[in-house]
């Protein structure tokens, strides 16, 4: 059964992050496909460059993705990313919100994240699903939805 706004967040606990520790502030949970590759780099710098209206709003931002701690730590480092990322290596996480899913490129088909953000209310709801997102403008739809 697909997820939808009203459902209660499924929650996350991966090493040191719980996201139920965080009940209480707004979450925004990003799902990108891989560190460091062009889409993804844009979709997270945008949450970066907007995160200090986020953090004004009382929201978290959390990024995940199915990379390993490694290489999402250096992505972060890299570009300067203050906010939470959660390595979803066997993507369980992925597939608790329903965005693992089959994909398609070059006539090869896989498995993998289908671009995906979950707006987590303070009440361990969602709020809103952003599907099938692109990745350019997606922070600031975001904020808006948030009534920023």
């Amino acid at each position: 059964m697909a997820l939808k706004a009203g459902d209660r967040a499924p929650n996350i606990h991966v090493g040191d992050f719980q996201l139920s520790k965080l009940r209480g502030k707004r979450v925004v949970l990003f799902f990108y496909p891989k560190s460091d590759t062009p889409g993804c780099t844009k979709e997270a710098c945008e949450f970066r460059d907007a995160s200090k209206k986020f953090t004004k709003l009382d929201t978290e931002i959390v990024g995940i993705s199915p990379d390993k701690t490694e290489a999402q730590q250096k992505f972060a480092q890299k570009y300067g990313f203050a906010y939470t990322f959660v390595p979803d290596s066997d993507h369980a996480v992925a597939e608790a919100y329903g965005v693992w899913k089959e994909k398609s490129m070059y006539g090869r088909t896989y498995m993998g994240i289908e671009r995906t953000t979950f707006l987590i209310g303070a009440d361990g709801k969602i709020e809103k699903i952003f599907p099938k997102v692109k990745p350019v403008g997606h922070a600031a739809q975001v904020l808006e939805a948030i009534g920023a």
